[in-house]
């Protein structure tokens, strides 16, 4: 019963290979974005960037984003 736990969370951060499969960029541009976020939100290295923070710097819908990696 623990696994089942363990396995059925979902993700709230998203992560550089995500924002290149989002946007359509290459990798470097997608770290480039993600630092960017970073700095917007005054994150320190080490801390996620949530999907919500996704949303709100680039505009796009927070389920579009979720529904998108999910498939």
């Amino acid at each position: 019963m623990a696994d089942k736990l363990i396995r059925k969370s979902n993700r709230v951060t998203i992560y550089i290979k995500d924002i290149a499969l989002i946007t359509g960029r290459g990798i470097s541009s997608a770290r480039r974005l993600y630092w960017a976020i970073m700095k917007s939100f005054d994150k320190k290295p080490g801390q996620f960037i949530t999907f919500q923070e996704f949303s709100i710097y680039t505009g796009i819908d927070e389920e579009v984003i979720q529904d998108y990696l999910r498939n």
